[in-house]
C-alpha cells in the first residue's frame, strides 16, 4: 500500500453556510450516523475506527490555517469556489488524527450544505484520484443536510468527475511546492496560503 494517504470532496454550499461552517467546532463522532463502519466493504474492511484520535475544540478556520504550510508531509487545499466547498488533503503516512479530525469537520460541512455529497479517502502514491470501480478505496463518506453516514456501495463515477478540477489544482501546488523546493531552504508557507489553495477567509484564524 501507499504511504500517501488523501481526502478529497466537494460539498455544495453557498458562501455564508461556507463561512458558518468554518466557525463550527468538531463535532462528536456520533454527527456520524455509523462512524464504526469506517472501513467496512473496502480495502481495510474489518479494521477498527479509532474516532479518539479526532481533534476536540478546533474549527475549520483554525484548523486548517494551522495546517497550511505546517509540513511537507501535509499537502492541502481547501477553498470555497463555484459554489462548494472543496478540498484536497493529502498526508505522508496515516496521519491519523488529521484524519479523523478532517472527516468530522465535512461531516459537519454536510449539515451546511444543499445537496448531498462524498468525501473519498484513499492511499495512492501518486496522490491522483482512481476509477469508480476500484476497491482500493479506504472510506466513502456520504454527507448532507440530511447527515453523515459511511457507504460502501456508493456509485463513485460522478463524485470523481466533479472532483478532477479539484484534482488539477492540487497538482498545480504539488508543482509550485516543487519550484520551493530547489531553493535549498524550502518555505512552503507562502505556497499554501495562496488563495487558489488555501480560501482567504482561513487567513482571519
Amino acid at each position: 500500500m501507499s504511504d500517501s494517504f488523501l481526502l478529497a470532496t466537494r460539498i455544495p454550499m453557498s458562501r455564508n453556510e461556507f463561512e458558518q461552517w468554518l466557525d463550527t467546532p468538531v463535532p462528536e463522532p456520533s454527527v456520524i450516523a455509523n462512524p464504526e463502519a469506517m472501513f467496512d466493504g473496502w480495502y481495510w474492511d474489518g479494521k477498527p475506527a479509532d474516532w479518539a484520535q479526532a481533534e476536540a475544540d478546533a474549527t475549520p478556520r483554525e484548523y486548517f490555517a494551522d495546517c497550511a504550510g505546517e509540513s511537507p508531509y501535509l499537502t492541502y487545499i481547501v477553498l470555497y469556489r463555484d459554489g462548494a466547498l472543496e478540498a484536497y488533503l493529502m498526508h505522508f503516512g496515516f496521519c491519523e488524527s488529521n484524519v479523523y479530525t478532517a472527516l468530522l469537520m465535512f461531516a459537519a460541512a454536510g449539515r451546511c450544505s444543499t445537496a448531498p455529497a462524498t468525501v473519498l479517502f484513499w492511499a495512492e502514491t501518486s496522490g491522483a484520484l482512481r476509477e469508480p470501480d476500484w476497491r482500493g478505496w479506504l472510506a466513502t463518506l456520504t454527507v448532507g443536510p440530511d447527515g453523515a453516514r459511511f457507504e460502501a456501495n456508493r456509485e463513485l463515477a460522478a463524485t470523481i468527475a466533479a472532483l478532477r478540477p479539484v484534482e488539477e489544482r492540487f497538482f498545480e501546488l504539488v508543482g509550485r511546492m516543487a519550484v520551493v523546493e530547489e531553493t535549498g531552504d524550502p518555505d512552503y508557507s507562502g505556497v499554501y496560503r495562496e488563495p487558489r489553495f488555501l480560501d482567504p477567509a482561513f487567513q482571519a484564524g
